[in-house]
């Protein structure tokens, strides 16, 4: 005699609704948190009427073999102070030296340009590069 029952019932939850809502619920706080800032203060940033130009800087690089280049110009050390100058000149505001030297470079010829950009008073700025 066989008294088991063929049909078992199983417990299951549908949660085909639940997920929909859930999901809409977590868009809204998403949404919300994104717009609501409260450490955010309203300030009147000023307008320009012109545009503002970046200041261009004068490159000078040294390489490994010693050799000096003003703008990609190959120049002598004696003569950078003089071509410096005459390209200071032409400029209003206070003048920018970008130094680019190569790390295997003499750091001899890095100090003299070094000190030449700080006798024409020209804010100096120095890149050493990798290879």
């Amino acid at each position: 005699m066989n008294i088991r029952r063929k049909l078992k019932s199983h417990a299951e939850v549908h949660t085909g609704a639940l997920n929909d809502i859930l999901f809409i619920l977590l868009l809204f706080f998403l949404i919300v948190s994104t717009l609501a800032n409260p450490n955010v203060m309203k300030v009147d940033t000023p307008r320009g009427k012109n545009d503002t130009k970046v200041k261009q800087s004068i490159v000078v690089s040294i390489d490994k073999n010693r050799q000096m280049y003003l703008q990609q110009q190959p120049i002598s050390i004696d003569s950078l102070e003089g071509a410096l100058q005459r390209m200071i000149t032409d400029k209003t505001d206070t003048p920018v030296i970008a130094l680019n030297v190569d790390t295997a470079a003499y750091y001899g010829d890095f100090f003299r340009a070094l000190n030449v950009g700080k006798r024409l008073k020209a804010k100096v700025v120095a890149n050493i590069n990798p290879n």
